[in-house]
């Protein structure tokens, strides 16, 4: 199993919901106890629909509900499919009527999909308004669905409550529907909520105590008039979420697609098993003995399933050959110290230029605006546009010179440009209306108008087409704690505010002000303006491995790994690689790695002394070319094919940084992270 795949807690419980689904529509205890039937289906493994929910809400969440209409459109196919495959059933059992394919289904688990259909509807739309009020609406729904449902028999004696329910069901059959129950567990799931491990295993047991006395007692009482909604269920469920994504690294495909088919599939394999039992003569196993039944039941549905997937095409893995492992989780704990260490009124803008420096500039930017971040910062146009067609929202800056014939772009996907000069300006303006940031050049020299060019910036201001947001300029020596650089710096700072102070004094909005990098904010006092610009740093990563006056507790969130993929012994005095490259010294056993320069590698890695990590050992690497690496693996006997190389990152408790393999490289992280090729998988965990 892949290392991605190992603990993808969330996708295995999918499975293990399947299972509770086939046991709810089997009752495999009840030849022996019916109370512990109803107890364990009716009432404990009632989590399993509304975790499908959850997940569904989660994953949304995560994309910032931009795969809102893929998911209705999936879904809506699956649901035509699984209507198509159960049609002759439902027709044998007595027909059906359009309510039945809008609302209900047109088979009894088939509500699953038109409720997410209508239930993903009305959880987007609640969500417009943030979860501080679309929770406590969902809430409310779901209490109303609670009355219709497991506490029916209570609700109805309350004569409105009876006229409501007497509507409702001329319309539902249940309650248990896309506007009353699916709303909740959504939005539950799109929260995301993140326990203590322990907290959400204690409290994940706690509540499904509760639950089940409730469920007793309502059973007892003769008070249900279904099974599926409890009042103990909602918070059950946000604790049994949040333990699943402490405990969930990776994904696994096939668990989500067995899970699904398993669902779909079960009640066919209920008739086909009581068919079959009853030709064989079996009835007394298969039939009449619940726990034979749902066995029987339980393996064909995951027979029939996992037929379904060998048979669907196999998609190429990330990791198949050489890929870069993106820890979200690094990512979201480095925005959150960085903005711990920002002053008060002071903001994150989250520089994601270079595709965020090799690691995803899209799927950086979705992460980090669950992080709070606002502001984004990108090097072209072209950055700037792939962000907003993902779904990105806030300020976008185009920190780099975009041509003035693309100021109607600029309006079409409401990017921010920053204004590079002079003559810049004036064509910009000759396009606009646009928005922009107004760079001073304080002592970069590279773009910006002069600090000091005040007849410039007057007449800047009085062209009525420039929208200006910001004002800032950019550090040329704060990487540096040398005298020289400090001092530099300091000119640079007193230079930017006594133009920013002049503009206010002349009545000219100046928007948001900001100086600060990465290595501004770790080498400067706190700053009085309105953004840090952070980049290499918020990826966990320095640009080289000078010191900084305040170190920040920061995680790389960049792996980089690929595959051995042979392995063969060298004599002494043989060679390897181009032009007899390498030359051994003594017997050799050298792997053939599947990456190289192609992928983003310096080539002269290998002579520079560049190394790489293999089950926790230091190789280094003796030759490369555009595809593949050689490593000396003398010291490894048991090295084999498919092992994992890393290249930057953690192996085994060893641990190679890319400041590191930047330096050996006799260049800086930016660089080397900035440079990995687009044909390396990518790995998001």
């Amino acid at each position: 199993m892949r290392a991605s795949s190992r603990r993808a807690a969330i996708d295995f419980f999918r499975a293990a919901a399947a299972v509770m689904v086939v046991a709810i529509h089997t009752s495999p205890l009840k030849t022996w106890t019916e109370t512990g039937d109803f107890l364990l289906v009716e009432v404990l493994f009632r989590v399993a629909v509304p975790f499908f929910f959850m997940t569904t809400g989660y994953f949304l969440a995560r994309d910032e509900w931009r795969g809102t209409g893929r998911l209705l459109k999936r879904t809506a196919l699956l649901y035509l499919a699984a209507t198509a495959l159960y049609l002759p059933l439902a027709l044998y059992r007595g027909g059906l009527s359009p309510l039945d394919l809008l609302l209900e289904g047109v088979f009894y688990h088939l509500w699953y999909f038109p409720a997410v259909l209508l239930g993903v509807v009305v959880a987007w739309g609640l969500s417009r308004l943030g979860l501080r009020w679309a929770l406590p609406i969902a809430a409310a729904l779901y209490l109303i669905g609670l009355g219709g449902d497991g506490w029916y028999g209570l609700a109805v004696r309350v004569p409105v409550l009876n006229a409501l329910y007497n509507g409702i069901f001329s319309v539902f059959s249940y309650t248990r529907n896309g506007l009353f129950y699916a709303p909740l567990f959504l939005l539950l799931g799109a929260a995301g909520i993140r326990l203590e491990r322990g907290v959400s295993l204690f409290g994940c047991a706690a509540s499904l105590a509760v639950m089940a006395v409730e469920g007793l007692w309502l059973h007892t009482a003769g008070l249900q008039r279904h099974t599926s909604m409890y009042l103990a269920l909602p918070v059950c469920m946000v604790f049994l979420f949040s333990l699943l994504l402490s405990l969930n690294q990776g994904r696994n495909k096939t668990a989500r697609t067995l899970s699904m088919l398993v669902y779909i599939l079960h009640p066919w394999c209920i008739v086909l098993v009581r068919g079959g039992a009853k030709v064989l003569h079996l009835e007394g196993v298969f039939i009449e003995n619940s726990g034979g039944h749902f066995l029987a039941v339980l393996a064909s549905s995951f027979a029939a399933a996992g037929v379904l997937c060998l048979l669907r095409p196999v998609p190429l893995p990330a990791d198949a050959r050489a890929w870069k492992e993106i820890d979200l989780d690094a990512l979201r704990h480095n925005a959150r110290v960085l903005q711990e260490a920002l002053p008060e009124g002071c903001a994150l803008m989250a520089v994601l230029k270079a595709d965020a420096y090799g690691h995803g500039a899209v799927t950086a930017a979705r992460a980090l605006r669950r992080c709070g971040v606002r502001s984004f910062a990108v090097a072209t146009l072209a950055e700037g546009i792939a962000l907003r067609k993902a779904g990105v929202r806030g300020t976008v800056l185009i920190l780099g010179y975009t041509a003035p014939e693309y100021v109607p772009l600029l309006r079409r996907w409401r990017l921010t440009q920053t204004v590079a000069d002079a003559s810049h300006a004036w064509a910009l303006a000759d396009r606009g209306p646009v928005h922009v940031h107004l760079a001073l050049d304080t002592g970069m020299h590279r773009l910006g108008i002069p600090a000091e060019d005040r007849a410039v910036l007057d007449r800047l201001y009085r062209r009525k087409n420039l929208i200006v947001d910001g004002v800032f300029s950019h550090l040329a020596a704060s990487e540096r704690l040398t005298a020289e650089a400090a001092d530099y710096t300091e000119e640079q700072l007193r230079r930017f505010y006594d133009t920013v102070e002049w503009l206010r004094s002349e009545g000219r909005p100046v928007g948001l002000t900001h100086i600060q990098s990465s290595y501004g904010l770790m080498n400067l006092p706190p700053q009085p303006c309105d953004l840090v610009r952070a980049g290499i740093a918020l990826y966990g990563v320095y640009s080289d491995p000078d010191p900084v006056r305040s170190p920040l507790d920061l995680r790389p969130v960049l792996s980089l790994r690929a595959r051995v993929v042979s392995i063969r012994t060298l004599r002494d005095g043989e060679t390897a690689g181009y032009d007899l490259a390498y030359r051994a010294r003594g017997e050799k056993r050298l792997a053939t790695v599947s990456i190289g320069y192609a992928d983003g590698l310096p080539r002269d890695l290998p002579r520079r002394g560049g190394q790489a990590l293999l089950r926790g050992r230091r190789c280094p690497m003796v030759g490369m070319c555009m595809d593949q690496l050689l490593l000396d693996i003398t010291g490894l006997p048991n090295a084999a094919p498919g092992d994992i190389v890393t290249l930057i990152g953690s192996d085994s408790g060893a641990f190679l940084p890319a400041e590191e393999a930047a330096q050996t490289a006799g260049t800086i992280s930016n660089e080397l992270l900035s440079r990995l090729g687009r044909r390396l998988g990518v790995v998001v965990r």
